[in-house]
C-alpha cells in the first residue's frame, strides 16, 4: 500500500509596502485632532518666541534712547537722577541689591525647603504629610503685598534681637556688624524673600522625590544602607535636577520680587559694606517706587534697569539649564 505525500510549498511573504505608501498609510491614520492639537502646540511655541523677541526689542530700543542720555556711566554710577539735566543714573547699587538679596534668600530656602520635601516623603505619616503639605500649597498663593505688610509690621520690629546678636558675636567680620537704627536692610529682605519662595521649593521638590522608583530606594534598604544613606544614594541623586529647577523658580520670584521689598527696604543709593546696615536697593523696587513719577526720559531709564534684569534672568535659567543638562544621566531619571 503506498501512502502519497503531498509537499506543498510555503506561501511566500508578503511584500513589504513601499517606503512613500507607508508614509501615506502614516499620514492618513493620523487622526484630525491630533493635527489640529500638533498645529496648536507648534504655534504656541512659536508665539512664545515671538513675544520674547518683542518684548527684548522694546527694552532695547527704550533703554537705548536713555542710556544715550546719560552722563555717568551707566554700569558703574551710584546715583539715580533723571531730573537733572544733563542726567545721570547707573545700576551698580540696583545691581548689587538685587543679587545680595537673592543670594541670602536662595541660601535660607533652599536647604529649608528640601528638608521639608523629605521630610513629608520620606519620614512623615501620611496623615500628617497631607495636612502639612496643603499648608505649604496655601502660602505659595498668598500675593506679595501681604508679604510685604506682615515683613513691615511683624517681621522688621522682631529682628532688632536677632540683628544684636550677630553684631555681638559676628560683628567682627565687617558684614554683620550692626550700627542700630531699624532693621530695614538686604538681610531683611532676603529673609522676607525666603520666606516667600519656601513654597515655591519645597512643593516641586516634593513632587520630583516623590518620583523616585521603588526599586532604587528598596535596592539600597536590601543593602543594608540606613534611611539617611537611602536618601543620600538614591533620593538626592534622582532629584537632583528637579531640585535645581526648583531652586531656579524660586530665585526668578525673589530676581522679580517687588512690593514686598518696597515695602521692608530702606532705599538709599549706596552701597553698605554691612548687610544689616539700612540702604540698597533692587531693580524691582526702584522701578515700582519711581515709575508713577517719572518723566518719558525718567520712565525709559527704569526700563533700562529692567532690561539688565530680563538678561540676568535670562542668564540664570541658561545656566541652570546648563547645569541640568550636564547633570541628568546621574539622576536615575534615565535609567
Amino acid at each position: 500500500m503506498e501512502i502519497s505525500t503531498q509537499h506543498t510549498d510555503p506561501a511566500p511573504p508578503l511584500a513589504a509596502p513601499s517606503t512613500a505608501a507607508g508614509k501615506r498609510a502614516a499620514r492618513g491614520a493620523t487622526r484630525p485632532g491630533d493635527r489640529v492639537f500638533l498645529g496648536l502646540s507648534r504655534g504656541s511655541g512659536i508665539l512664545l518666541l515671538v513675544i520674547m523677541a518683542a518684548i527684548a526689542v522694546f527694552l532695547t530700543y527704550r533703554a537705548a534712547l536713555a542710556i544715550s542720555k546719560d552722563d555717568g556711566n551707566f554700569l558703574t554710577t551710584f546715583e539715580w537722577n533723571t531730573s537733572l539735566l544733563p542726567a545721570k543714573f547707573g545700576i551698580a547699587v540696583l545691581a548689587f541689591g538685587t543679587v545680595v538679596s537673592s543670594i541670602v534668600a536662595m541660601a535660607l530656602a533652599v536647604p529649608v525647603a528640601v528638608g521639608i520635601a523629605l521630610f513629608l516623603t520620606h519620614y512623615a505619616p501620611r496623615r500628617l504629610a497631607g495636612p502639612i503639605a496643603y499648608v505649604i500649597d496655601l502660602l505659595a498663593a498668598v500675593p506679595s503685598i501681604v508679604y510685604g505688610l506682615w515683613g513691615a509690621l511683624v517681621l522688621v520690629p522682631h529682628l532688632s534681637g536677632l540683628y544684636g546678636w550677630l553684631d555681638d558675636y559676628l560683628g567682627w567680620t565687617g558684614i554683620l556688624s550692626w550700627q542700630g537704627g531699624a532693621p530695614r536692610s538686604l538681610l531683611t529682605v532676603g529673609i522676607l524673600l525666603a520666606i516667600m519662595i519656601l513654597p515655591i521649593i519645597t512643593n516641586v521638590s516634593r513632587e520630583v522625590f516623590r518620583q523616585v522608583p521603588r526599586m532604587h530606594e528598596e535596592a539600597a534598604l536590601a543593602l543594608g544602607a540606613t534611611r539617611w544613606e537611602v536618601i543620600r544614594m538614591a533620593v538626592l541623586p534622582f532629584g537632583r535636577s528637579g531640585v535645581i529647577s526648583a531652586s531656579m523658580l524660586g530665585l526668578g520670584r525673589a530676581l522679580g520680587e517687588t512690593m514686598a521689598v518696597a515695602t521692608v527696604l530702606s532705599p538709599t543709593f549706596d552701597i553698605q559694606a554691612s548687610l544689616l546696615d539700612p540702604g540698597g536697593g533692587t531693580f524691582a523696587q526702584n522701578i515700582a517706587s519711581k515709575f508713577n513719577e517719572a518723566t518719558e526720559f525718567g520712565q525709559d531709564a527704569l526700563i533700562a534697569s529692567g532690561l539688565v534684569l530680563f538678561v540676568i534672568t535670562l542668564l540664570v535659567n541658561g545656566a541652570a539649564r546648563m547645569i541640568i543638562n550636564r547633570r541628568k544621566e546621574y539622576s536615575g531619571a534615565n535609567a
